[in-house]
């Protein structure tokens, strides 16, 4: 109704506008242009729907505020240096825990590094594994978290499990030189990939070291033969990283 009631009034509009001859018309001409443009505004107001919500988008901001997945660190301390880790006891915690379980019990302290395999002569892609061979001090066997599951990848610095068949692992594991992602296994199942549990975020000079060490043709496992280190490195313990307490706040002035 209201477009079509302001389109009538355009015609005499319009010839009040373009007489010279009357001046004072004119003026009065003007007043109902304007008037006809706030009429015509508010007929549109009318018609026009309302415009959606804009979406609601998470700044940027508060994703970044998420806390991150809980890790527990700990320091590999070897003859050829320090290599501290990040355990992931939330996203790996059958994996991350039973690691801490040897360190609290200490029952990795006097393992080795014992075996490096590089995947490519520049030495950009191996791994270096390292663990408990006692079968005394070894606890039993833990079920598989695959990567498909926990969401963690054989990146450069992760540190995984070392297993024959999926829920054997015990007390094995090696750290990933390079991006290594196809030991993460498929989602279908057919290859469940090896369990991810953590990375280094302090160290990959020393394992990148050990990788370079002279290597011996003998090997129990002819799957290892040329891949076991000739001197295995000494790891003489492996503990938590204890935080640092906060400073104890400064005692108050008294007033004179």
């Amino acid at each position: 109704m209201f477009r079509s009631d302001c389109a009538a009034l355009l015609p005499s509009a319009r010839q009040l506008v373009y007489d010279p001859r009357m001046t004072k018309i004119l003026r009065i001409s003007g007043t109902a242009m304007l008037l006809l443009g706030v009429v015509v505004s508010m007929g549109w107001a009318q018609e026009m729907p309302a415009p959606p919500p804009a979406p609601t988008e998470i700044p940027a901001a508060a994703e970044a505020a998420k806390p991150a997945p809980a890790t527990v660190a700990v320091i590999i301390h070897s003859t050829m240096g320090d290599v501290t880790v990040a355990l992931e006891v939330e996203r790996a915690p059958i994996t991350a825990k039973n690691f801490l379980r040897y360190v609290d019990s200490k029952r990795f302290d006097n393992i080795t590094w014992y075996r490096a395999m590089k995947l490519s002569d520049d030495g950009k892609y191996g791994i270096v594994q390292g663990g408990q061979r006692n079968p005394q001090l070894r606890y039993k066997t833990i079920a598989h978290e695959s990567p498909t599951v926990t969401g963690l990848s054989h990146v450069d610095g992760a540190i995984s499990m070392g297993r024959l068949e999926p829920g054997t692992a015990a007390a094995d594991f090696f750290v990933v030189v390079g991006n290594l992602i196809t030991m993460d296994g498929t989602t279908d199942g057919k290859d469940p990939g090896y369990a991810v549990f953590g990375h280094v975020t302090d160290g990959m000079d020393v394992i990148h070291a050990i990788m370079d060490l002279p290597r011996s043709e003998d090997a129990s496992n002819p799957v290892m033969k040329g891949q076991m280190i000739k001197d295995p490195v000494k790891i003489i313990s492996v503990r938590r990283v204890v935080p640092l307490a906060a400073p104890a706040p400064a005692p108050a002035k008294k007033k004179k």
